[in-house]
């Protein structure tokens, strides 16, 4: 049976988009801009997304287009001269695999905590109408909600996944295609509509200044591994994502265009995610640095400031939601599309199959981290950490290693041939691309592997 292909570039760039436009963007970078002193961190990260972003999302979209197959058998399809790929680099595959599984099994339970505080602001449980002085309210509510309510949190959570199943059974084209189209338009105008207020508020100008104002003296060793790390995490780079989506890509399509737009356009919301955030917490006279903490307990606090706080929040939580949602069906995809392909059997099954084996061995061990599973540690985390910590500092940047090195020293001129379509474009930029794919991305990414596990 011959391949879909996506219907259109702007299609699959929205696609894509939403699969680096999750928590990743809207959580994790705001939180780490609190932490590394504001405008430093925003400047490196955007040279970051340049240097390393781009070049890495190249390379996952040669392996991807060049086989057409799912991520684990594009590594397996022989070279145009007729060579066999060593059947051993299937283990990147696979290795993929496991970091989207390590992903989905705590990230989904994030879903169910936003899920969480919307349904709470809407029903009257967490009310922000009121100006709130201390972070003992908001604190209480996620201790009584989220961490001590894993029945509450796991009803949500299930929820959350059943959206990604109504999805993701339709398939590539009628499911994920088809709902992208309205839901990165309708994350873009809540975040345009967030933005927008925040502008207004007192502390803007305050807020602004600390997320673009860059103090040099905070450019630190430290900075610069966070910001390389986020650069992996918020391009959805290492785990398959790119390689299964760009596996659906028309063979016309100039891969150099389509990745550069992908790394630009994340920064952009990547970016326009602080504006949401820092204008908010400098109005409250809230603390920057709060850690992953910020958006469930401090900007709930800001949120009460604000003229129609609840209002505020409830759509601050959609945003999270939507771009949660667009991450987790291209993630599972990646999963379905490999089940699917080599059991050959059908999207519905492949997406059951997929959806309830994550649940069942990843959420629910997630949602009970905190309960009956507090005891148990994996490299002296619990189970929730453990999972984001394994997949995020050993398995993606690990695959992603490989992935350079499967491009650079195995692929070669067929990288070459595919990157400029049979060597009709970009020749030059190629070249010069394929270089630095194989001596210098290496190095770069090592240098992040080995940071990411010195604390194991």
């Amino acid at each position: 049976m011959q391949r879909q292909t996506w219907s259109n570039k702007l299609t699959y760039i929205l696609t894509v988009a939403g699969a680096t436009i999750g928590f990743g963007c809207t959580w994790r970078f705001p939180y780490l801009v609190g932490e590394n002193g504001g405008g430093a961190y925003v400047l490196v990260f955007c040279i970051a997304m340049i240097a390393l972003g781009i070049p890495m999302i190249l390379v996952e979209n040669v392996i991807g287009r060049r086989a057409m197959k799912n991520s684990v058998d594009a590594f397996g399809v022989a070279k145009k001269d007729g060579t066999k790929i060593n059947k051993a680099w299937k283990i990147v595959g696979y290795m993929g695999l496991v970091g989207s599984f390590g992903i989905l099994a705590y990230y989904m339970v994030l879903g169910g905590w936003v899920m969480t505080y919307i349904a709470n602001i809407l029903m009257g449980n967490f009310d922000l109408s009121a100006k709130i002085t201390d972070q003992a309210y908001t604190t209480a509510f996620y201790d009584n909600n989220i961490a001590n309510n894993p029945l509450m949190v796991g009803l949500y959570t299930f929820i959350f996944v059943a959206i990604n199943w109504y999805i993701l059974k339709k398939g590539i084209i009628d499911g994920i295609e088809k709902y992208v189209k309205f839901l990165m338009p309708a994350l873009f105008l809540c975040f345009l509509a967030i933005i927008a207020n925040n502008l207004t508020l007192d502390g803007a100008a305050e807020g602004i200044k600390f997320y673009l104002s860059v103090d040099f003296s905070k450019i630190t060793p430290k900075l610069l591994i966070d910001v390389l790390g986020q650069v992996f995490f918020a391009l959805s780079l290492g785990f398959g994502v790119m390689i299964t989506l760009s596996s659906f890509l028309n063979k016309d399509e100039k891969l150099f265009q389509t990745a550069t737009i992908t790394g630009v356009l994340n920064t952009v919301i990547a970016v326009l995610a602080g504006f949401m955030i820092f204008p908010t917490l400098f109005t409250a006279g809230l603390e920057p640095s709060s850690g992953p903490s910020l958006v469930f307990k401090s900007l709930p606090i800001a949120f009460s400031h604000m003229p129609f706080g609840n209002v505020i929040a409830v759509v601050f939580f959609l945003i999270l939601l939507i771009a949660a949602l667009t991450t987790s069906i291209t993630i599972y995809q990646v999963i379905i599309n490999v089940v699917e392909e080599r059991f050959k059997i059908s999207i519905t099954k492949a997406t059951n199959y997929t959806l309830g084996g994550i649940f069942l061995l990843g959420n629910i061990p997630c949602l009970l981290s905190d309960g009956v599973l507090s005891n148990v540690r994996i490299l002296g985390r619990s189970v929730f950490d453990a999972f984001d910590f394994i997949s995020a500092n050993i398995f993606f940047v690990l695959t992603a290693l490989l992935c350079s090195l499967y491009v650079g020293w195995v692929l070669k001129d067929d990288a070459l041939a595919e990157i400029t379509n049979e060597h009709t474009v970009d020749i030059k930029k190629a070249k010069a691309w394929l270089i630095y794919v194989k001596y210098i991305l290496p190095v770069i990414i090592l240098v992040v592997f080995l940071y990411g596990i010195k604390s194991i």
